[in-house]
């Protein structure tokens, strides 16, 4: 585990510890964030923490996934903040060269039953290899988001899998590109929309990869974000979180989303 991975590890785990000195130490005096529901700055992520320790229920953390791409951390991890609900979440930190964290990006959602294929949000493998094909498989997703996710060439869908075979994470779609097909044809039916229209950032450490993208859903403004699994150049497993962007006026910080 390298030192930005355990520091990140630590950082989350404060939420649960109410450990703010160790918050502190481990933050840039100017940290930014992105998460829209909290305050910019070392100072108001001290004062979330400070926060959940004195909540009467004790807040859990249970990291399930954690890699890392030069300056950046990404995690998968289920949340319950103060017994509000389990949530599953993706988080990135960036870190600056003194090795502080500098800067967060997150998306949530509620913890949901098994999808129509028996499998949960975040269950599946864990394993992390094919370190040497880390930019093969970046380029790959970079390439998979802009023919297929934002629609310049959707006929080009089946060569980025492996036949039928690929594992659905997400809650309410079947495995399979079979599964995916019949997951749209029915929002069409409702006459519900999913776009993407800007990829913001694709981290990548060996065989998985994760996709930052911002677009609408059902017309909403939405941020997407997807992890994948490749093999053997394919894309084998997807797990994500889909989250609707608050609107402006309800942003306690004005750094943005993305």
């Amino acid at each position: 585990m390298t030192e930005q991975i355990e520091k990140a590890l630590e950082l989350i785990s404060t939420f649960a510890s109410g450990d703010s000195k160790k918050a502190e130490s481990l933050l840039d005096e100017n940290y930014i964030q992105h998460n829209l529901s909290y305050g910019t700055g070392r100072d108001a992520f001290i004062s979330s923490v400070e926060y959940l320790a004195q909540a009467p229920v004790k807040t859990t953390v249970e990291n399930v996934r954690v890699f890392e791409d030069g300056d950046r951390v990404f995690l998968q991890t289920v949340y319950n903040f103060a017994g509000a609900g389990e949530q599953v979440a993706f988080d990135i930190f960036r870190f600056n060269e003194e090795g502080k964290i500098a800067e967060h990006w997150d998306n949530l959602a509620e913890k949901a039953a098994p999808n129509p294929s028996g499998r949960t949000q975040t269950d599946g493998t864990t394993e992390l290899k094919d370190l040497d094909k880390t930019e093969e498989n970046r380029k790959l997703v970079k390439d998979f988001l802009y023919d297929v996710m934002e629609g310049h060439h959707p006929e080009k869908t089946p060569e980025y899998f492996d036949g039928d075979t690929y594992i659905q994470h997400n809650t309410v779609i079947a495995d399979g590109l079979s599964g995916l097909g019949a997951a749209l044809d029915a929002l069409a039916e409702q006459g519900i929309q999913m776009i993407y229209n800007t990829v913001h950032q694709v981290l990548s450490q060996g065989n998985f990869v994760l996709g930052v993208s911002e677009g609408t859903f059902a017309g909403k403004k939405t941020s997407y974000y997807d992890l994948w699994r490749i093999e053997d150049g394919k894309i084998a497993e997807h797990w994500d979180v889909m989250e609707t962007i608050a609107d402006r006026e309800g942003w306690q910080n004005q750094n943005g989303k993305f």
